[in-house]
């Protein structure tokens, strides 16, 4: 019943309701001009998002996630680089950094809101290992410093994702892991017929992921793009293998082993 029954609780999911039903005159304007609602509009956002990935994804990080990589928590022990794309607050990247003190963690994303979250967490933790970025993630301009970079819900809302992801392979290294968290589903809406939460992640993907990228003359591509759309967009971004894996607890997403080769 309380946040600190994380994450069973799913209170802090419902927070969507009336965040996403604040925006609906706006939604239903841009069914019926063309456009998208901007994230500007959406009151509370970065704290709702925070909040949401402390249950999905923090929650879970270290004992279940990081797992589903052979080896890359004795590699994080050991010391490498890594990037989280589209870091949001940052809550994911600063516990990594606390967890593992001998790697170098770097996030970026595009707003300031939450890069200033981050930081802020960061600066409580007196971590020196890990630094927050204000970035347009379309442009990372880097290429094989890596050894592991993180997506977390993050690929599906941008403009333009498949500029997203080819930056992310120039970005990685040869041996360097790609691991992307997103919803699960198929790309195919009847193969989603009998999803368990099938209604509410089209609802949430119409009314927030795909009309922030719109907004932004981007693709709205939306949280629904699919497995099978993820696939083919990273195979086209240069990557050659492809894991998707699945945890017990978690029906909301996939996680996506990704390398080079």
């Amino acid at each position: 019943m309380t946040r600190a029954a994380s994450p069973e609780n799913i209170a802090a999911f419902a927070q969507w309701i009336p965040l996403l039903g604040s925006v609906e005159d706006g939604i239903v304007e841009s069914f019926e001009n063309g456009g998208g609602v901007p994230y500007s509009a959406f009151p509370r956002f970065h704290e709702v998002m925070a909040e949401e990935s402390a249950q999905t994804v923090v929650a879970a990080l270290t004992d279940h996630i990081l797992p589903l990589v052979p080896g890359l928590t004795k590699r994080l022990e050991a010391g490498i680089d890594v990037l989280d794309v589209g870091c949001g607050s940052g809550r994911a990247l600063n516990l990594l950094a606390h967890k593992f003190p001998d790697s170098r963690f770097t996030g970026y994303d595009f707003s300031e809101e939450a890069i200033a979250r981050a930081r802020a967490e960061a600066g409580e933790h007196e971590a020196k290992n890990v630094r927050f970025e204000v970035k347009d993630v379309t442009v990372l301009d880097e290429k094989e410093r890596y050894d592991l970079i993180t997506t977390f819900d993050a690929v599906h809302d941008q403009a333009k994702p498949a500029a997203v992801l080819e930056g992310i392979a120039d970005a990685l290294k040869d041996d360097g892991v790609y691991l992307m968290q997103d919803i699960a589903g198929s790309s195919h809406h009847h193969n989603n017929l009998e999803h368990p939460i099938g209604p509410l992640l089209y609802t949430v993907s119409t009314m927030h992921c795909m009309t922030v990228s719109l907004a932004q003359d981007g693709e709205g591509l939306g949280a629904m793009w699919g497995e099978e759309k993820a696939k083919e967009m990273l195979a086209e971004a240069g990557f050659t293998k492809v894991e998707v894996k699945q945890l017990p607890h978690d029906i909301f997403n996939n996680y996506f082993i990704i390398t080079k080769g």
